[in-house]
């Protein structure tokens, strides 16, 4: 599937669904998470919680509430328990069921953030890595705008060489 590299805050795009890079307890802390929170409210990470935990890999769908998306898809790359690390096979599970959690919902446009990454402590390239793969894998059938965004213009350059090379 195409998809785009774009950089910002995912908290200030407009799609269809915004992708949180979650713990498998669901609760909104820093980060991705802190972003979008800050921008959707406590309602958010109210919903958020209500809908978990869930396992590692897994999704669950909330509301977007003061979001400029209707979904907001948390997907777990990350435990909330153990060494909180996340794993390869945790970021590409979480993506791919991201993805397909958006296409239940009959979305076209996504953002997707890095999973995995940051807090849970794995290597950004080769968190990208996964994340670009797995999209690029993915048999899309209604989602025709998918945006893979990076917040810091060091982070944007790395992924977009990493993009490049994965289409």
């Amino acid at each position: 599937m195409e998809f785009s590299v774009i950089q910002g805050d995912i908290a200030g795009q407009e799609a269809d669904a915004l992708v949180n890079a979650a713990g498998t307890s669901l609760r909104m802390g820093s980060g991705v998470a802190g972003a979008l929170r800050r921008v959707g409210g406590e309602q958010l990470n109210r919903a958020a919680v209500e809908k978990g935990p869930v396992e590692l890999g897994e999704v669950a769908v909330t509301d977007a509430f003061d979001l400029d998306a209707d979904y907001v898809i948390h997907a777990a790359a990350m435990p909330h328990y153990g060494d909180g690390l996340a794993t390869e096979e945790s970021i590409r599970e979480a993506t791919t069921n991201a993805l397909s959690a958006a296409e239940e919902r009959g979305c076209e446009s996504v953002v997707v953030p890095v999973l995995g990454t940051g807090a849970a402590g794995f290597d950004f390239e080769e968190g990208a890595r996964i994340v670009c793969e797995a999209i690029a894998a993915y048999d899309a059938s209604t989602l025709s705008d998918v945006r893979v965004i990076a917040y810091g213009q060091d982070q944007y350059e790395r992924l977009r060489e990493i993009a490049d090379r994965v289409r």
